[in-house]
Formats: C-alpha cells, sequence, structure tokens
C-alpha cells in the first residue's frame, strides 16, 4: 500500500463511521487435538494414496525439528481449511522489487495462452508502465490478458493509462468502484481488492505483497538500502513464485473474483492445463473475503500460533492486532515459544502506525520481542512458526485484512522452505532496532497521545 492509504483511509474512515456494520472478528476456537481423518494430499492428477502421502510427509519431516512439531501443524492445517493440500509445487522465495518484477516481466513475456493479473496498487509510473508495455505487447500476439485493479488503490492512476490498456484489447476490471453509480456488483466503498496475484498459462503464480509501482524499484539490502536520491526509503517486501498444482487453486481464486465482480465473460482459455509435478513442496493456496462468514488466513494463522511449540516469527507492515492475536501471540509467549515481531520503523500511513505501536506495552510485558526495521519501508507480510509452517501472502495484521479486504496467502509446510524463511527473518532482525520495555516506557507524551487517537480507528485501518 502507498500514499493513497495515508491520505484516503483517516478521511473515508470518517464516513464510514456512520454507515459501515461495525462487525467483529470471528473467535476462532481451533482444535487442538490430532486430526482423526486420515494423512490425504492431493497431486496433479488428484488425491494421492495413504501411502504415498506418509511418503512425502516423512520427506519433509526429515528436518531439524522433532518430527511430532511437523505432525501437530500438518493435523492442524487439515482441519482448519477445506483448500486441498497440494503436493508436487516448485516454491521461490522472491525479495524486494527488482528481483520479483524482472522474475514477472521475464514469466509475462513467456506466456502462450492467457495471462489473469490482480492488483491493489497500478501506477502511470515507470514500473507501471513496464508492466503495461508488456501485457500490451503479449495481448498483440493473441495471448489474452486480464487485469483486476481495486478502485481505492488505484485512485491516482490516470484514466488514460488504463484506457490504453483496454483500447489494446487486454480485459480491465476495476473492483468495487468507488463511484456507486459504476459498480456491478453491489456497492461497498469498505470493502477493497488487496491482493496481488499474477497468473501466467495457468501454470505459474506470483503472489505476496508486491504492488505494481515505482517504490519497489530499488533494493532493501547492502547498499540499496540506503535512502534514495529523493531522500524516500527503500521498500521491503517479499513474494512467492509457485509452479505446479497449486497453481490452479490460485486460478480458481481469480476467476472468482472476476464472476462477482461481473466481469465480461473470459475468452475461451485453456486456464486449467494440466499441471505436473515441478517440486517438493506441499502448498495450500488461501483467499478470504469479507463474503466469507471468516477469513480463512486469520483462521489458520491463530491456529498456527496457538499450535505453537518453539517459534513464531512474523513480519509485517501494517500491524494493529485484535484481541485474540494479541492473546495467541502472548500465550506462546507464555509457553516458552520464541515470539518475534519484525514491524515497521517507518511508515507511509501514520495512523495504522500508531495504532500498532498502541499493542506494544502487552506485547512487551507479555514477552513478545519487538524489532523494527528503519533503513527500510517494511512492507513484507510473513509467518513462520516451529520451522515447518510458513504463508506468504498480501495479508497484514490488521483488522482491514482480515474484516474488509479480500486477502490471499499460500501456506508452505515443511523445514526446507522454512530454513529458507528463517533465513530472511534473521536477515531483517540484523537490520533492525529492538524494542525493549524499559525504552518503550521511556517514549513521551506526544507519541502516546498518536498511539491513543489511532487506536481508536482500528477497526477501519
Amino acid at each position: 500500500m502507498t500514499k493513497t492509504r495515508a491520505v484516503l483511509w483517516p478521511v473515508a474512515a470518517l464516513v464510514l463511521q456512520g454507515i459501515a456494520a461495525c462487525t467483529a472478528l470471528p473467535v476462532i476456537v481451533p482444535d487442538m487435538t490430532p486430526s482423526r481423518v486420515p494423512l490425504q494430499l492431493d497431486s496433479a492428477r488428484g488425491p494421492l494414496s495413504h501411502a504415498r502421502s506418509v511418503q512425502i510427509v516423512d520427506r519433509l519431516n526429515a528436518g531439524s525439528v522433532p518430527t511430532h512439531i511437523f505432525d501437530r501443524h500438518l493435523a492442524l492445517e487439515q482441519s482448519v481449511s477445506d483448500s486441498p493440500l497440494l503436493a508436487g509445487n516448485r516454491v521461490r522465495l522472491l525479495q524486494d522489487g527488482p528481483i520479483t518484477y524482472r522474475a514477472m516481466l521475464a514469466s509475462i513475456e513467456s506466456a502462450r495462452d492467457h495471462i489473469h493479473m490482480e492488483t491493489y496498487v497500478l501506477e502511470d509510473d515507470e514500473v507501471g508502465r513496464r508492466f503495461a508495455a508488456a501485457l500490451m505487447a503479449r495481448q498483440a500476439e493473441g495471448v489474452q490478458v486480464s487485469l483486476i485493479y481495486d478502485s481505492v488503490g488505484a485512485l491516482y492512476t490516470p484514466a488514460a493509462f488504463l484506457q490504453g490498456l483496454r483500447d489494446s484489447g487486454v480485459r480491465v476490471l476495476e473492483f468495487n468502484p468507488v463511484n456507486p453509480l459504476t459498480a456491478k456488483a453491489g456497492w461497498s466503498v469498505n470493502q477493497r481488492d488487496h491482493r496481488k496475484l499474477l497468473i501466467v498459462d495457468g501454470r505459474t503464480a506470483f503472489l505476496g505483497g508486491i504492488n505494481i509501482s515505482s517504490v519497489y524499484a530499488g533494493g532493501s539490502f547492502g547498499k540499496a538500502s540506503r535512502p534514495r536520491a529523493d531522500g524516500s526509503l527503500p521498500w521491503r517486501d517479499t513474494d512467492l513464485q509457485l509452479d505446479g498444482p497449486v497453481v490452479a487453486e490460485f486460478q480458481k481464486l481469480f476467476l472468482e473474483t472476476w464472476r462477482k465482480q461481473r466481469g465480461p465473460p473470459m475468452a475461451e482459455r485453456d486456464y486449467f492445463p494440466r499441471l505436473l509435478p515441478q517440486g517438493n513442496e506441499v502448498v495450500r493456496a488461501l483467499g478470504s473475503s469479507p463474503d466469507d462468514a471468516d477469513s480463512p488466513i486469520y483462521r489458520t494463522l491463530l491456529s498456527a500460533i496457538n499450535s505453537a511449540e518453539t517459534e513464531v516469527l512474523l513480519t509485517n507492515a501494517y500491524f494493529v492486532p485484535d484481541a485474540q492475536l494479541m492473546a495467541a501471540l502472548t500465550d506462546a509467549a507464555a509457553r516458552g515459544v520464541d515470539v518475534r515481531l519484525v514491524l515497521p520503523g517507518r511508515t507511509d500511513s501514520a495512523l495504522v502506525f500508531h495504532a500498532g505501536r498502541a499493542a506494544y506495552d502487552a506485547l512487551l510485558r507479555g514477552g513478545v520481542r519487538l524489532f523494527e526495521r528503519r533503513d527500510a519501508l517494511m512492507h513484507a507480510k510473513t509467518a513462520l512458526v516451529d520451522g515447518v509452517w510458513s504463508t506468504v501472502g498480501s495479508t497484514n495484521l490488521d483488522w482491514r485484512s482480515f474484516l474488509h479486504n479480500d486477502e490471499v496467502n499460500a501456506v508452505v509446510l515443511g523445514s526446507e522452505f522454512g530454513d529458507r524463511m528463517r533465513r530472511v527473518f534473521e536477515d531483517d532482525v540484523a537490520r533492525s532496532s529492538e524494542i525493549t520495555l524499559a525504552r518503550w516506557r521511556d517514549r513521551g507524551l506526544a507519541e502516546r497521545v498518536k498511539e491513543a487517537f489511532s487506536r481508536l480507528w482500528q477497526y477501519w485501518l
């Protein structure tokens, strides 16, 4: 999220206070007993046999943690979501804009059948124009391109930029238009599409926190982490590139959003090609929407934290925790779990920043360790639990993500990918400053006033 959020939401909140239904986050009571359902993983060709599922799990168990920890998370993961656990995927961990954009653009250029793209922010800047040119070039070669952008996220994107895409043949769909007269699927200004999803030929998917914007043009490691010429900080983010059977699940999420927003009929294309195994990762696709009874991502994350035995490592951009998440984190710390959070030390949304900091005192008293990264603008949304349960996606740890937004995450099970996630987390910790309880209680009155005021708006943040 960029300057749009900082400028718009404080104003929008004043309006929404009178018109929004103040629903609460659902109470999540996960079943902590081992699942009695026989172990069942899916593959490119359908459900695997129980024996083959056990064989894959035995390989995933061959890590540095006791076997029962992985079994516990696998049992919980089976019980908290209807989305299938799919084996045979290759998962590439991508950090920051330059690397991620190169991978995305290379995949776009390789497209032969169709491209589906869903984004919150789509800016008419250097990066936005590069993507627009790449998409229009593929459209000109007969590849059908379909694009969903959020109306608020692209509030300042010139109409001419979007019209240029349409004129080239790209199918462009505005999610929940701010102007109610142009809405096709009902109207709720508070419901936003915060997903970042790119699917190429139904075979490769990209997802995470990165929007299409030049704020990501610089990296956040080494010399690249220094402020740019204009004084702005580089943005730090994390995405995934996925190849394999799980891509079909992300394809379903995109097509369902297109259908619910009443987009034009999709062209006849091979949206669900036969997907052969590409790697060894077990992955679950998770999408959430305000239309759901509760957020599958919220439910799954709380279940993972509540079952943690050794560690909970969270990196998040917009942190405004509700009471259940606060309790899950402090309860885990009380059990002796290493609970650490890397959060922004600088931000593009002052209300969110200070509302989140209002929770610091209780978290620190509860044994949670907090780190703030100040040399880059932290925008990643990741979690690692017990070294075997990982998630990366668009979901922030705030009320907006869990109640008001369409979001998308991937859950990856296994210690090999967990080791990669831990290395990234520890690098962020090394570049951050720890907030201790004594240091925090020494902050000034002005900061305390900002926190108290900002916390009043947590429902909309």
